[in-house]
């Protein structure tokens, strides 16, 4: 669990089932927190069970099997969960696992993952379940209620055994979204599966001890100090099925569709010290310095460059890798050129140019500005950074900072900009790894409010400028007939909005809405183009936030719902 706590996560939770308890004892146990330090609070009670014991019950230590009837969470199955809260509250009632308890073994099931469906309205109708008021948004609390049901169904009709195969047949099949999830059923069966898509990450290891899967490749080789090729990639639309005896298989569960695995992964949420996604977010980086170059009249002599915040630090590496090639051959013609007319000082000169970085901003406070509720966010970003003075030469040097995406703008706008400009640069140039975000994600990130996307707010901005706001009026027309016929999900109706302009005009747009008022420094934004993206991430193609190409019906029936919920003047979710 701590080795994939790297994005602020804020509740975290545990689940064990234990094998071969005598009738009537407890053998599905749940352990979630909200607070600050999450994992440490949860296994801090799970310590303080052990210490009660080694007090008053020190021979019990001894003896593993009594220690596992004593200790809630000492059994063979066990499940962590890391929340990171895409939408609703810090609430620990929202921290995964979910569980659904029944006297009957095989009706228990506990579930956790990294996943958001876009039908869950229609599971909930399905199951006839009633989620309460905290639960009626939770894509969890749906897929868990459609499992229970036809695990409830499988343990009625069973003869030899439950056949969880055939639950997850009949279950995910009814799931439209991107997941990695996992299950734990009281029999001592559990299950890890993937979409059909491969939009989510999915990984697992088995040896003579273990089988465990994650979401992330990295954290199990850094746990269990293993090879890359050790750690196995879970396929599209299949799962790992664990028998309670140890037996597993990894059995075809769906169809495998055309693979669209998310690329927000590569460029941002996954861990960074994974090999691929490391030498990825470097490509990333080493893609954009033709462009910058270009930003800055290839003046390096005048320009300093840096990362905003640390997770485009990789990133910002590949982008030096760029530059230092184009100063070196820079180098090697000057030289050359010059024939024997040279000094040694002039030479010296010459071969010690290097690139300027600086660490220009410092995160001051561990804040996470990203996804958090909007009545804050404005009044945290102003906090989070502070910066390095003397680093600029004021009115002659331009700085140019990466960061790994831009989505709303409201750190840049509110903080880093500002902040920035008192530095008295020439030119800022904000740099973006990712291209631009126009379109809702609803497969993972949650990212559902056309409105909060500052691409968007150009496009209508640009609308405006040209006349063609009708364009806007037009597609709402469009999305109401849609909604009329039940064929929302037919079509991306958005991608209108921004078809009349370039990505050039809109990154010009989107530089003139971030910069504040009374800022000194020119500003420009450069964005990461499509092609090089998936030059850079070639098997992680899932590009839908940035094309309006939606792996699934569900998203395009999500943004069409998010762009009339814009038209309306509805604050609220796509879905």
């Amino acid at each position: 669990m701590e080795k994939q706590h790297n994005r602020g996560q804020d509740g975290a939770g545990i689940a064990t089932v234990k094998l071969d308890t005598e009738p009537g004892v407890p053998f599905m146990h749940r352990l979630r927190s909200s607070a600050p330090q999450a994992i440490g609070e949860l296994f801090g009670k799970i310590r303080e069970e052990i210490q009660e014991i080694e007090k008053y019950q020190p021979e019990i230590t001894k003896y593993p099997g009594l220690m596992k009837g004593h200790n809630r969470f000492l059994g063979e199955l066990l499940m962590g969960h890391l929340r990171y809260a895409t939408q609703g509250k810090n609430n620990v009632e929202l921290c995964h696992p979910f569980v659904r308890y029944n006297t009957i073994p095989a009706r228990n099931l506990a579930m956790a993952g990294n996943f958001n469906l876009v039908n869950a309205d229609e599971l909930f109708k399905f199951s006839k379940a009633e989620p309460g008021e905290v639960h009626k948004n939770s894509d969890l609390a749906a897929m868990l209620e459609t499992v229970h049901h036809f695990l409830t169904k499988e343990d009625e009709e069973r003869r030899n055994g439950l056949d969880v195969k055939r639950i997850l047949q009949q279950s995910f099949s009814m799931f439209d979204g991107g997941y990695h999830a996992c299950g734990l059923i009281g029999t001592g069966d559990a299950f890890v599966i993937r979409d059909a898509h491969g939009i989510r990450p999915s990984y697992y290891y088995v040896n003579d001890d273990v089988i465990v899967a994650a979401s992330e490749r990295a954290a199990i080789r850094t746990t269990f100090n293993v090879g890359e090729n050790e750690v196995l990639e879970l396929m599209p639309g299949h799962a790992l099925i664990v028998k309670n005896n140890g037996e597993y298989k990894i059995e075809q569960i769906l169809e495998p569709k055309e693979r669209k695995a998310c690329s927000f992964e590569r460029i941002y949420f996954s861990r960074g010290n994974d090999e691929k996604i490391y030498k990825e977010r470097t490509s990333l980086g080493r893609n954009l310095s033709g462009t910058v170059l270009k930003a800055i009249d290839n003046d390096l002599r005048n320009t300093i460059f840096s990362f905003i915040p640390n997770t485009a630090e990789v990133a910002f590496y590949g982008l030096l890798k760029g530059l230092e090639d184009y100063l070196n051959k820079i180098k090697v013609e000057r030289i050359l050129s010059w024939g024997e007319n040279f000094d040694e000082e002039k030479l010296n000169e010459m071969v010690n140019r290097r690139i300027r970085i600086d660490k220009i901003a410092i995160k001051d406070v561990k804040m996470r500005t990203f996804i958090t509720e909007d009545s804050s966010r404005n009044e945290m970003v102003q906090h989070v950074y502070d910066i390095t003075y003397g680093t600029v030469r004021p009115g002659i040097d331009s700085l140019v900072v990466i960061d790994d995406s831009i989505v709303r703008g409201t750190t840049l706008k509110e903080s880093i900009i500002k902040m920035l400009d008192r530095l008295g640069p020439k030119k800022i140039i904000v740099v973006s790894s990712a291209p631009q975000i126009r379109y809702p994600d609803c497969y993972g990130i949650d990212m559902s409010k056309m409105g909060d996307f500052v691409a968007f707010q150009a496009a209508i901005a640009l609308l405006k400028d040209h006349g063609k706001e009708h364009i806007l009026q037009e597609a709402y027309g469009l999305c109401k007939e849609l909604d009329r016929t039940n064929t929302l999900h037919a079509q991306n109706v958005v991608k209108h909005v921004y078809k009349p302009f370039t990505p050039a005009q809109i990154s010009a747009k989107i530089a003139e809405i971030l910069t504040p008022a009374g800022i000194g420094a020119e500003v420009e934004v450069i964005y990461q183009s499509i092609e090089s993206l998936h030059e850079a991430c070639p098997n992680n193609l899932g590009d839908w936030y940035f094309t309006g190409d939606y792996p699934t019906p569900g998203g395009n029936r999500v943004v069409n719902k998010a762009f009339m919920n814009f038209m309306e003047g509805k604050n609220e979710r796509g879905y």
